[in-house]
């Protein structure tokens, strides 16, 4: 199948959503097919045009990241992705805003087309009478649309009741992640917990730190935040007003091809969102072998299970940091079963190979249900 693409932001931007979407890529290409992607001038340095592991890949004008912003570039995406869709089999769009560039070629060219909804954002929005109703008009135009928790399939299904609309959880490149070599070096034999989350509210890192003193009290443990955002400042302020600053470390974002190496050097992985859809951060934890701590909210409690880590109650730190030294002071054998465990649900569920031949099955419903309108 010839497959053209719409996301919002795609590597080298760093992010759940453009992990994703290029790992999918790169299964589907693996299985034959030729695949094109569309995204926003988002880092300025890319260039308009180049080839990324094999993916065809567009830029078009981004003015700022912000919801003005997604609004922008999805509309001038609008010619890219028309003139790019004539000779195309499927239309997949990423993301609710993507499907504005994309719901015109399919309706004018008969082209069949899914929707991805990824984002916990939408789930914000989904609660606002107006954005509803704009909710609506573009869940209507996918023949298909996907989901990566239950959850958010069924938000998408009270918004649009007539929607057809499936739950299928992201993917990992487990040949990428696995266990590996630690790149972290440990300070005194502390342990190490790390929080692989950009620095937005939503991502709850403001209680992993107010945590970490808790942990401390049972504990020797540093703290380790891998990735970048707004609240970065505050939260090295809030560090420094709980003493703590000597524990926490700012190391920003980092390439996906290096996270192997990060996520290995943990004793604990912390995923303490306050809203979230199915957290690729998770899986890639899981599967190299790291037990998680996972906010009890959104997909998370799909992949997080207490034979692979642990729940706590999001928004709490106390409850937060008894999770993680739990899990601290496990005997080791005990936290290698759960590592194990969580690799081979990764595995058997949720492998790039396993995403691609469902997303594949899901295209050629697609292309079947336009062939008989």
């Amino acid at each position: 199948m010839r497959i053209l693409m719409h996301s919002i932001y795609f590597p080298p931007e760093v992010g759940g959503l453009e992990t994703h979407v290029a790992t999918l890529c790169k299964a589907l290409m693996k299985r034959g097919h030729d695949v094109t992607v569309v995204t926003s001038h988002s880092i300025k340095s890319a260039p308009k045009f180049e080839v990324y592991d094999g993916i065809k890949v567009h830029r078009v004008f981004c003015p700022k990241k912000s919801t003005l912003g997604w609004t922008v570039t999805s509309i001038a995406a609008i010619p890219k992705v028309y003139s790019l869709s004539k000779d195309i089999d499927i239309l997949h769009a990423h993301t609710f805003p993507s499907i504005v560039p994309c719901a015109p070629p399919a309706k004018l060219r008969k082209i069949p087309f899914v929707a991805t909804i990824h984002t916990s954002h939408f789930l914000r929005l989904a609660k606002k009478a107006f954005w509803r109703k704009v909710l609506k008009f573009l869940l209507k135009k996918p023949d298909i649309t996907l989901a990566p928790s239950k959850e958010i399939k069924d938000v998408c299904v009270d918004i649009a009741p007539n929607i057809q609309a499936y739950s299928l959880i992201n993917a990992v490149d487990i040949e990428r992640f696995k266990p590996t070599k630690p790149i972290i070096d440990r300070i005194n034999n502390e342990k190490i917990i790390i929080v692989p989350r950009r620095l937005f509210e939503k991502n709850g890192v403001e209680y992993a730190i107010r945590a970490l003193p808790l942990v401390r009290e049972k504990v020797s443990a540093h703290l380790y935040l891998i990735g970048d955002g707004p609240l970065r400042e505050k939260l090295i302020r809030l560090a420094n007003e709980l003493g703590i600053t000597d524990f926490v470390h700012f190391l920003g974002a980092k390439p996906n091809k290096e996270m192997p190496g990060y996520l290995s050097s943990a004793d604990v992985v912390v995923i303490p969102s306050l809203i979230e859809a199915t957290s690729v951060a998770a899986l890639e934890a899981m599967a190299c072998e790291r037990v998680v701590v996972a906010s009890n909210v959104g997909g998370l409690p799909e992949i997080v299970t207490e034979k692979t880590g642990k729940l706590a109650q999001p928004g709490d730190p106390a409850d937060l940091a008894e999770k993680i030294v739990e899990v601290l002071l496990m005997p080791d054998e005990l936290k290698a079963k759960l590592g194990k465990n969580a690799r081979e649900m990764v595995v058997k569920n949720w492998s790039t190979d396993s995403l691609a031949e469902q997303v594949e099955k899901i295209y050629l419903e697609a292309i079947e249900k336009v062939r008989n309108r």
